[in-house]
């Protein structure tokens, strides 16, 4: 018995397992199939179309043969076995064709379930021939399968539902993933955050004015009683100084009547007027000197002095109550954040909060949770969100004023859940659902 047709399929199997790329596989097939036995024109007929021609580098899909070797390979692989294909056993729609693309006799051999490759030449098939190249159909299409094993997600899935060893290897792997999203999180969100006063001291302007000068600088240390700043007391000086005036020709108007009320009785009843236009005018001096006292800012107390710079503020003219600065005690620190509307989850009081600050990200300040705003606030950039404050845990050596990214840390819940939390949302409020 002839050895070489054995020494060709055990050949052919290297080099199917050791092809490097689909195309080489595909080239090895409608190609090399040719040393098992002679043909003289080849199809792959793979994934609903013609994959690979025999002696063509390249396929191109809508030129006429290929349109017709699709409709051919389609018509065949509905049979799902190997056999001899003929004119005569075609539908009149393909048969009519025949003779302009195919020789005689044609061999399909099936891939699986809905593939198969197409050998036509003009001699007969021999049995012989037959179970040479369905041995060899069967080693290519394992071969294949066993590369595109991993990119195939339906072929995974139909290989699960098979018994055997390998078949509940797929579903341990289900299983792993759902045990794995049923793991108990935390359920954590991030927000911009920053370390401001707790409780400072609060100084607006005392009256509608022009700031003339800033006697502190930024951050500095001030005690109580120290002069801040101080507004422009030209104005206020001349309004003083003309009550003052106003109130001493009053007085002077009050003794020269009483000294008329001696001896004229109707001199007497203009006493009574002149004694309310002193007291009016009286007013008017003291509002002037309470002005003049407001206009000199001093410190509450204690702490340090925040505000932006004061070149910035000379010579501005500002309205009644508008904060100009604040006075806050070194230790008094706690964590403000602001919470966007999409993260808004449920946080109770006493929530753990953590500040991780930009200038020192290795060592973050915890904090708990103080108050969570029940509006929602507009923010300079046009977003909203919910102020929120922490207690420190602990006195802090970082300055008032750094910022970084609070993490708040909520209810548990499952990793699932905390994975799918932000896309379920954006889902929901893309479809209505």
């Amino acid at each position: 018995m002839d050895s070489a047709p054995f020494a060709t399929l055990l050949e052919l199997g290297r080099q199917a397992r050791q092809a490097e790329s689909p195309a080489e596989l595909q080239f090895l097939l409608v190609n090399d199939s040719h040393a098992l036995a002679p043909y003289r024109q080849a199809a792959l007929w793979l994934d609903g179309g013609v994959r690979a021609l025999s002696g063509v580098v390249q396929v191109e899909a809508n030129v006429p043969y290929v349109l017709w070797l699709d409709a051919l390979c389609r018509h065949l692989a509905q049979a799902h076995e190997a056999r001899v294909v003929v004119r005569a056993s075609l539908p009149q729609a393909l048969a009519g064709e025949w003779d302009e693309w195919l020789p005689g006799e044609a061999l399909w051999l099936p891939l699986g379930d809905a593939d198969g490759v197409l050998l036509a030449r003009d001699l007969p098939w021999r049995d012989g021939e037959l179970a040479l190249l369905a041995e060899w159909a069967g080693i290519w299409h394992h071969a294949w399968r066993a590369r595109q094993a991993p990119r195939r997600g339906w072929d995974f899935w139909r290989r699960a539902r098979r018994p055997g060893a390998g078949a509940r290897r797929p579903w341990r792997w289900a299983l792993g993933l759902m045990l794995l999203a049923l793991i108990p999180v935390r359920l954590t969100v991030l927000a911009p955050g920053e370390l401001v006063p707790a409780n400072p001291a609060v100084l607006r302007a005392p009256l509608e004015g022009v700031i003339d000068a800033f006697h502190v600088q930024p951050n500095e240390a001030v005690r109580h009683g120290q002069p801040l700043f101080g507004f422009d007391e030209a104005l206020i000086q001349s309004r003083l100084e003309v009550a003052r005036q106003a109130l001493a020709t009053a007085e002077a108007e009050y003794r020269q009547t009483a000294q008329q009320a001696l001896a004229d009785p109707r001199a007497k009843a203009q006493l009574a007027v002149l004694t309310g236009k002193i007291e009016e005018k009286r007013a008017e001096v003291a509002y002037g000197n309470d002005q003049l006292t407001r206009a000199r800012v001093v410190a509450p107390r204690d702490g340090i002095a925040l505000f932006d710079d004061p070149s910035e503020w000379i010579g501005r003219p500002v309205a009644v109550g508008e904060r100009i600065m604040r006075i806050a005690t070194p230790q008094d620190v706690e964590v403000e954040a602001w919470v966007p509307l999409a993260d808004a989850i449920p946080l109770a009081a006493g929530s753990q909060v953590v500040l991780h600050l930009n200038a020192s990200p290795l060592a973050p300040a915890s904090a708990t949770l103080r108050y969570f705003a029940h509006d929602a606030v507009e923010r300079p950039d046009g977003s909203y969100a919910y102020r929120v404050r922490a207690r420190l845990d602990a006195p802090t050596e970082h300055r008032v004023g750094l910022k970084g990214t609070a993490r708040f840390s909520g209810r548990w819940v499952p990793l699932g859940y905390w994975a799918l939390r932000r896309p379920l949302a954006s889902l929901r409020a893309t479809i209505g659902w």
